[in-house]
């Protein structure tokens, strides 16, 4: 075989060569894309049916609540309602700045409380309670047939009609101390309805209304012993 046909012929073969490599790694390459994303739709699968499970645990998690539970979101929203009025007074009673910073904080915090206990009610397909302030005169309504008005007597640590009269007719240092006097018992009838919730067997076991009871008792507990203090500090002054 001449050089020029020996090259001809191993040229030919040399290109039977390249030709299959590239046929060979593009079947590869085809098989890699293939098994990727054969890989990636089952991880897609997977992973939506992770999220499918999740959501339906928390669906199940959200019916996991008591007679008990709910009476506490009504209770507390009523409860918390009280203290948005009596707070409310403050800058035309002419309180103090620190009574004044004090209140700001309370409107604050039960506004935000009252909100999330009504969405727990509405994601459990439970009546939610309405708050209506008129004044000093407070009624709820989404709960019954008709409005209905917070009885001091039923629910502990609410003023009744002749301390909100008494604390809404002060001014002034007299104010700051009927105030501070009548919120620590207002926060105290918080903490004991919240201590009431969780010694009640099965109450209390769905997490958001844990973390909520939790919460407004450790606020309650706190903020009664701010106010504590800053009563005897007005006491001092006084003398």
């Amino acid at each position: 075989m001449s050089i020029t046909k020996f090259k001809s012929h191993h040229l030919k073969q040399v290109t039977y060569v390249v030709l299959g490599l590239f046929l060979l790694v593009g079947a590869t390459a085809c098989s890699s894309t293939s098994n990727t994303l054969s890989n990636t739709n089952t991880s897609s699968g997977s992973q939506s049916e992770l999220e499918e499970l999740y959501w339906a645990r928390q669906d199940s998690a959200r019916m996991n609540f008591t007679e008990a539970d709910v009476k506490f979101m009504t209770g507390m929203i009523a409860h918390h309602a009280q203290a948005l009025i009596m707070s409310r007074l403050a800058p035309e009673n002419h309180a103090s700045p620190q009574v004044q910073t004090l209140t700001s904080r309370i409107i604050n915090a039960q506004k935000d409380e009252i909100k999330t206990m009504q969405a727990w009610l509405r994601d459990r397909g439970q009546p939610v309670p309405e708050i209506h302030i008129d004044g000093l005169e407070l009624t709820i309504t989404g709960v019954s047939d008709k409005p209905m008005k917070v009885d001091h007597t039923k629910m502990a640590g609410i003023l009744s009609p002749q301390q909100l009269k008494e604390l809404s007719e002060a001014e002034g240092k007299e104010f700051d101390r009927l105030f501070l006097k009548y919120m620590i018992y207002h926060h105290k009838g918080a903490v004991t309805m919240v201590e009431k919730l969780v010694n009640t067997d099965g109450a209390a076991q769905d997490e958001a209304a844990f973390k909520l009871a939790s919460d407004i008792q450790v606020d309650q507990r706190t903020e009664i012993d701010r106010m504590r203090l800053m009563l005897e500090q007005l006491s001092d002054a006084s003398r």
